[in-house]
């Protein structure tokens, strides 16, 4: 039987690793040094996951300039106190092993800058069942998913890795929007923070990270 997908892309976010905690914590921190009134736990989890700049502009109605300055202090908060309040989740190690041992290439497709997610993904000790680390650029630039997905599937290609057949594994509807537009299918990752409406448009669910490798890896009898 032939694999139904060639390439895997995984969100980290509510995906690998459950960070909100961290996340939180670190907003709350930044909308009160910025003088920002701080949201309710509801609507800040509603900002875990999509870019953070859209989260700034849009959701809190930031012009350049606050949106600027309010990601320079979530940033120099963050990267010294909130990084590493997280988890990951329970046997995505397994997971990533066993798709990378299975000869699958492996990038991640995350809105987090590159920075951030290589030091949480170095502190999970996933790194070596990771091809490469894609995400937002440092600067925000690139930070919609989209652009990530387009910029993780060229960088598999550029190793020389088959990318006709990817496939993006996430928690949140910008993950499915993002990939849609490169014709990219996601499998929805139904223990991250998304919504179950958040699922439409998805080929399949996943209860549990466990329950990614049957439908990555059908052919295989793939240890669980």
């Amino acid at each position: 039987m032939t694999r139904p997908y060639t390439a895997i892309l995984f969100d980290l976010d509510g995906t690998i690793s459950d960070s909100a905690p961290g996340i939180l914590e670190s907003m709350t921190h930044t909308f009160r040094t910025v003088g920002v009134p701080v949201p309710d736990t509801a609507t800040l989890m509603s900002f875990v996951g999509p870019p953070i700049m859209d989260t700034f502009r849009i959701a809190m109605g930031m012009d350049e300039e606050q949106a600027d300055h309010t990601l320079a202090v979530y940033r120099e908060h963050y990267l010294s106190h909130g990084a590493l309040d997280s988890a990951m989740f329970p046997d995505v190690d397994v997971v990533l092993r066993t798709l990378h041992e299975a000869g699958l290439p492996i990038s991640t497709a995350t809105s987090k800058p590159e920075t951030p997610a290589t030091l949480i993904l170095d502190h999970y000790g996933l790194l070596p069942w990771i091809d490469v680390v894609t995400g937002a650029s440092d600067d925000e630039v690139r930070s919609a998913k989209a652009d990530v997905v387009e910029e993780a599937l060229r960088r598999l290609a550029a190793r020389g890795d088959d990318v006709s057949r990817p496939v993006l594994v996430g928690d949140r509807m910008h993950d499915v929007e993002g990939a849609q537009v490169h014709g990219v299918p996601v499998v929805f990752a139904a223990w991250g923070y998304g919504a179950p409406e958040e699922a439409a448009g998805t080929v399949a669910q996943a209860a549990t990270p466990l329950d990614l490798l049957p439908i990555l890896l059908p052919d295989d009898r793939a240890p669980r």
